[in-house]
């Protein structure tokens, strides 16, 4: 069924569902009950496989104390890079390419403390006006300890419209003072995908390193990083990748990079063969693995093992194409349904399947923070982004296209009932 296809009656989603490929593991999934959650990119249900194996590594605990780092089923000694190789195949590595530790902002630190190097010539940081702010912060903070004014040494690319960016205007500014490019694989609000291929290729034609934050794509979207040869990247794992709250962040390194000394090093990102040497001369793992900094976090990667089970048994093919379809069949019920006045919705997100990632934002000039409101009061969980848009995130592993048609439908009854007028406010949760 395509686009053209759809209607607006409630059949068509019964039929969509009835031939979803992916339906079988919506019960693999804690649903809250009498609820449809939608949104998975702020943080994703927990699956019956991330709970059975936090369950094993609590017994591991209980039974075999510090004999689990070495003797558990999953060792936990080497946790870190067992997880990295089940990730590896989401996003187009090698396996040791990839390693699962620390936070994103920390790894983010301390992958920036390695590439940018901050020469005479090059000491400029380029990064975007839309990205997540914490990335931001860690910007700023790295050009400060190199002894640099993040006022004149971050260059920010400048949003045309406040929402999306231009692959052209990022590219104009790869000037020859640039040391070091951070961008999002999907801008946070809109849910903007950029052409990361596109840029990597023009970063390193002009010898820039280049980097990503993958936090929301990895999970619903397939990624090839070794083809594109992009030189880092760093992600969470609680969003579509359903690993929990606070649960580990991934990064990655391409290989060619191994060489290079992790400047933030810690004893965990030591070769494995010599990390109970104890020697005071750092002598760091070939691998991804040597940018960690300490010990894993045992029972949060044992909830990352059950979730990227499911996905490697879905397929990540198969969840981005179910995501897009989801996405798209959300497209056309808002324009079908709430683009004309009273409802006067806009969709914020390219239409353009190669450039959306596992979102749609909503926008409304008017009394949206009202209307996340009501739709959390009837049990519709979406997220709100100031000042006007709501994120709607259907999940291909466990949302329903019968979840998207209600959705839209509740929205049009809140808006014809002027519900959203008795709410007022921020949200109580941004996330």
């Amino acid at each position: 069924m395509t686009s053209e296809s759809f209607s607006p009656e409630k059949a068509c989603a019964i039929k969509l569902d009835s031939v979803d490929t992916l339906k079988k593991f919506r019960q693999r999934f804690f649903i809250p009950e009498k609820t449809i959650y939608l949104n998975g990119n702020s943080l994703g249900l927990m699956s019956r496989n991330s709970e059975a194996s936090i369950q094993r590594v609590m017994e591991e605990w209980k039974s075999m104390g510090i004999k689990g780092w070495l003797d558990a089923k999953q060792p936990w000694f080497y946790f870190a890079e067992t997880l990295g190789q089940m990730a590896a195949e989401l996003v187009g590595a090698e396996s040791n390419e990839v390693v699962a530790t620390g936070s994103t902002t920390v790894n983010l630190h301390a992958l920036v403390s390695t590439f940018f190097k901050s020469h005479s010539d090059q000491n400029q940081i380029l990064a975007d006006e839309l990205n997540f702010p914490s990335d931001i912060y860690a910007l700023k903070g790295q050009l400060k300890l190199k002894g640099l004014d993040p006022s004149r040494h971050l260059i920010l690319v400048k949003s045309p419209d406040g929402k999306n960016l231009r692959e052209a205007d990022i590219i104009s500014q790869m000037t020859d003072r640039i040391g070091l490019i951070l961008l999002s694989s999907v801008l946070f609000r809109s849910g903007q995908l950029l052409d990361m291929p596109l840029l990597t290729h023009e970063a390193h034609k002009r010898g820039i390193p280049i980097g990503f934050d993958c936090s929301h794509s990895v999970g619903a979207i397939p990624h090839y990083f070794d083809r594109w040869d992009i030189d880092f990247a760093v992600w969470c794992s609680y969003k579509y990748m359903n690993g929990g709250p606070g649960s580990p962040a991934f990064l990655y390194v391409n290989q060619r990079h191994f060489q290079e000394e992790p400047l933030l090093a810690g004893w965990f990102g030591s070769a494995k063969e010599k990390q109970f040497d104890f020697s005071l001369d750092f002598l760091s793992s070939s691998s991804a693995s040597g940018w960690q900094i300490s010990s894993p976090v045992i029972l949060g990667a044992a909830a990352i093992k059950g979730a990227l089970d499911i996905m490697s048994e879905a397929g990540i093919l198969n969840i981005r194409h179910k995501s897009l379809r989801l996405t798209e069949y959300l497209i056309y019920l808002v324009d079908y349904i709430l683009k004309d006045s009273p409802y006067s919705f806009k969709v914020g997100t390219p239409r353009n399947p190669r450039f959306r990632g596992g979102h749609i934002a909503l926008e409304r000039e008017h009394q949206a923070v009202g209307i996340y409101k009501a739709l959390k009061s009837r049990n519709i969980i979406v997220d709100f982004r100031p000042p006007m848009t709501l994120r709607i995130a259907p999940v291909a592993l466990y949302n329903t296209f019968q979840e998207v048609w209600e959705t839209v439908l509740q929205i049009k009854e809140i808006i014809d009932k002027r519900e959203q007028e008795s709410f007022s406010g921020i949200p109580d949760l941004i996330s």
